[in-house]
């Protein structure tokens, strides 16, 4: 009786029982959903904060090694190597922040295929690919790249 949709249903003479059991089970499975969108909402937080690190390390980096080849300053060592560290920092967290949401997705994954295999929920449809766990992908690349640079005067950033 699924296939029928709940206004039809209750004219047909379908139970009212049975029409709020289904109406329950899709107000369930928009919650995942829901909970899902919140989980990507976090991750695109943590890219936001871990960006900013980089970005910022990365940039001190550079304007503090420009300015003792120019020999503007003569103690650039201190300040480099804070900057060095905004870029591992900001590396490491979009890495822990991945981490977290990869496990935290399988088990909402988990939980869903239970409920529905218990009856309780009855869309068959799969969470989309995370357009954002993708993006957080992309800027883990670009952190790596980053230290290489930043450690060892190498890669794209030199």
């Amino acid at each position: 009786m699924s296939s029928i949709p709940i206004p039809t249903a209750i004219a047909v003479g379908e139970k009212p029982d049975h029409v709020s059991v289904e109406l329950s089970s899709k107000r369930t499975d928009m919650t995942f959903f829901q909970t899902r969108m919140t989980a990507d909402q976090t991750l695109m937080s943590v890219i936001r904060t871990s960006v900013a690190l980089m970005s910022f390390g990365f940039a001190m980096y550079e304007l503090f090694t420009r300015l003792g080849e120019q020999k503007v300053l003569t103690m650039t060592a201190a300040p480099r190597n804070f900057g060095s560290a905004l870029v591992y920092l900001g590396t490491g967290m979009i890495a822990v922040g991945i981490v977290f949401h990869v496990q935290f997705m399988w088990r909402l994954r988990r939980e869903r295929r239970e409920m529905r295999a218990a009856g309780l929920l009855h869309d068959e449809n799969g969470f989309p690919i995370s357009f954002t766990l993708a993006v957080a992908f992309l800027l883990l690349l670009l952190g790596i790249g980053a230290i290489v640079s930043v450690s060892f005067g190498v890669g794209p950033f030199q």
